[in-house]
């Protein structure tokens, strides 16, 4: 008997420490009304053939034009400049081979984003053009060698260039010690753990702890987001739990092909790319 006792202590023990780990943040649910029944336009309004390139003025433009809320990334330049830019490298989008992280915003400034006639822009000059007229998902981009000190610089460097916004905002990271800094720096905002799928992860290169890690939001006990955004793959258990213990949920990527109504019911506020909803729509 002694033994079934001692099985059923480790097991209420199992559930209660993954509890922890992955809840979400609670009593929170005012914060989201801004967010919530919304579609968003991921890294703006831009075109396939990035005519109207990604992550650029004339994308966001287009998006505040259309009704959209935004989607966008944030990450330093070399000499810490805040730049809205996606990728790690600069080779796909400028056709400059290297790091952002190495290059200044003075280098920076002077490529061309997809062989158009714009530059991938500082937030500042982002936050301008935006103007507080649609909602705003800022992802902060990091990396697994970024370290504290870094990492708070740039957090603050984000939460400072927001200060005073006259509009809607909110932070997203893959990465859960950034949402844990937000948490920390920032209490009273609106906060989301970014997640893939364990496949997702794989291919991206991670290996397979790190991508079960993150793919089931060990992480969450950090930051507790109040906002999960996990991508098209079917929900695994934890994310599954994070709703059901009243997460907001966002999807990323829509895209065409996709069921979109299905998404639009299933799920908070979508980040959609290369199609036309409806600004708005009815959340869960």
């Amino acid at each position: 008997m002694w033994i079934v006792w001692m099985l059923l202590i480790l097991a209420a023990v199992f559930c209660l420490l993954t509890l922890f780990l992955v809840c979400p943040a609670f009593g929170r649910r005012a914060l989201r009304q801004p967010f919530a029944g919304r579609n968003y336009a991921h890294r703006g309004l831009f075109t396939p053939d990035q005519s109207i390139p990604e992550n650029s003025l004339p994308a966001f433009e287009a998006a505040v034009s259309a009704g959209y809320g935004i989607e966008l990334d944030v990450q330093f330049t070399g000499d810490r400049k805040l730049i809205v830019f996606h990728d790690d490298t600069l080779d796909r989008m400028t056709g400059t081979h290297g790091w952002v992280r190495d290059f200044s915003w003075e280098q920076v400034s002077s490529m061309s984003l997809a062989g158009t006639q714009y530059h991938p822009p500082l937030f500042a000059d982002v936050l301008r053009t935006v103007g507080g007229r649609v909602p705003l998902i800022v992802e902060i981009k990091s990396r697994a060698e970024y370290k504290g000190d870094y990492l708070n610089a740039l957090c603050h460097a984000v939460l400072d260039a927001l200060d005073g916004y006259d509009g809607p905002w909110c932070i997203e990271s893959f990465d859960p010690r950034i949402v844990q800094r937000v948490r920390k720096f920032a209490p009273g905002v609106l906060r989301g753990q970014l997640a893939d799928c364990s496949k997702g992860f794989r291919s991206s290169g991670a290996k397979a702890l790190p991508a079960f890690v993150m793919s089931h939001c060990l992480g969450n006990f950090l930051g507790r987001p109040d906002f999960i955004a996990w991508c098209p793959a079917p929900r695994n258990w934890v994310i599954r739990l994070n709703a059901a213990l009243g997460a907001m949920m966002v999807n990323w990527t829509a895209l065409p092909e996709y069921d979109t109504a299905k998404l639009e019911a299933g799920y908070d506020a979508v980040i959609f790319q290369w199609y036309a909803p409806a600004p708005h729509y009815g959340s869960r």
